[in-house]
């Protein structure tokens, strides 16, 4: 049996709902990323929401929307993809690593403590897998040294931790709406803040700086436009729009399938020898974005080989960032700077997950980890 790591959600709604945009006079934004917008906003219980290119254009905008510039320094954790360092590096700023904790992969809040400078500007805690940091905690440190947050959502749009929803402490949050994600337009991103001023300007730096979007300028008598500073070219389009709005208005009846996915997954896995799962924090609503294992230690490629070949699509999210080469070379990390991040990373890899999986796939999926795991018990063994 064959099990493919993703499929997506797309359906007749989706698809109506482009042919609808397509046969209007506007493509690009307009009023049906006006009417995402809104919605992702109600929905998040946030003032603004800001639909952009991708979760990378969304976060570059908001820090430069706070004002990070050369010589600043931001803290995020090492277990993340590569975006959430490099939009960092190209503000001219310095990403400076936090650790995770060791069971859940989140930010560790005391190592970001440690982590703070005379140069620290900003935190990005990150969701990883679809489970929040600890928002409140991170809150209150930001506070006590005047740092800004901006959360790196793109795995949970769903999420909830002690009663507190993305971008709700925060400045503002970045979620992905790339091809895999829960709420998917094949690419895309969104910002939502409680902050009118920060969405006002990152909505204005999404058009080149304009002060008028193509819909005002071209709907009705002809209006002028001016731009006040150099932006950019990242804003979401009508038809994606099109293709997130049906997904949003389902995404409760799509999460609830994936975490009944995510139980079968936890009691078939459970006992499996040398296989070990990420812990969800207490009073969380997780999002379920990812569903990732931990395989026995130092054996994860051969986990990882042996799975495909039973014929499951997998993938690991994520390897250690500091550990890539170019922030090895221009930052002189190495291994053993952050142990926990590196442990995880060398045994994280990530299960077929989404909503669409019938259950005999559910059950080869449990099978063939179980008889993975006990045969690399048995080599070990002999």
């Amino acid at each position: 049996m064959k099990v493919p790591f993703y499929r997506h959600n797309i359906g007749d709604e989706e698809i109506a709902k482009v042919v609808e945009v397509l046969r209007s006079p506007i493509h690009t934004a307009g009023p049906v990323t006006q009417e995402f917008e809104k919605k992702l906003a109600a929905y998040l219980g946030c003032q603004r929401a800001v639909g952009v290119t991708s979760w990378t254009m969304g976060a570059f905008l908001c820090l430069r929307s706070l004002g990070i510039k050369p010589g600043d320094e931001v803290i995020i954790p090492p277990l993340t993809f590569l975006s959430t360092a490099n939009i960092v590096c190209h503000l001219g700023a310095t990403p400076v690593f936090a650790d995770v904790e060791p069971d859940t992969g989140l930010m560790d809040v005391e190592a970001a403590r440690k982590a703070i400078t005379p140069r620290t500007r900003a935190i990005i805690p990150v969701h990883i897998y679809g489970a929040m940091c600890d928002m409140r905690a991170l809150k209150a440190l930001a506070d006590q040294h005047g740092l800004y947050l901006l959360e790196d959502a793109a795995h949970c749009v769903e999420g909830c931790r002690d009663g507190v929803r993305p971008g709700q402490l925060s400045e503002a949050v970045c979620f992905s709406f790339y091809a895999t994600k829960n709420l998917s337009c094949g690419d895309g991103g969104g910002v939502a803040s409680q902050s009118a001023k920060i969405a006002d300007h990152v909505a204005k730096l999404r058009f080149h700086g304009m002060s008028r979007g193509s819909e005002e300028r071209y709907s009705g008598t002809y209006r002028h436009y001016d731009m006040d500073e150099a932006g950019y070219k990242c804003n979401m389009t009508d038809l994606m729009a099109a293709m997130l709005l049906p997904q949003l208005a389902r995404i409760e009846s799509l999460l609830a399938r994936k975490e009944a996915i995510a139980r079968r997954y936890e009691q078939g896995i459970a006992g499996s020898p040398g296989v070990d799962l990420f812990k969800t924090p207490p009073q969380t609503k997780h999002a379920r974005h990812l569903f990732p294992i931990l395989a026995p230690d130092g054996k994860r490629d051969e986990f990882l080989v042996r799975l495909q070949n039973k014929g499951l699509g997998v993938a690991v999210h994520f390897n250690s960032l500091h550990l890539m080469k170019y922030y090895r070379r221009q930052y002189g990390f190495k291994e053993g700077d952050f142990p926990h991040a590196e442990r995880l990373c060398r045994r994280t890899l990530s299960l077929p997950f989404y909503p669409r999986l019938e259950e005999v796939e559910i059950d080869h999926v449990i099978q063939s980890v179980r008889e993975t795991a006990a045969e690399l018990s048995a080599t070990h063994l002999t």
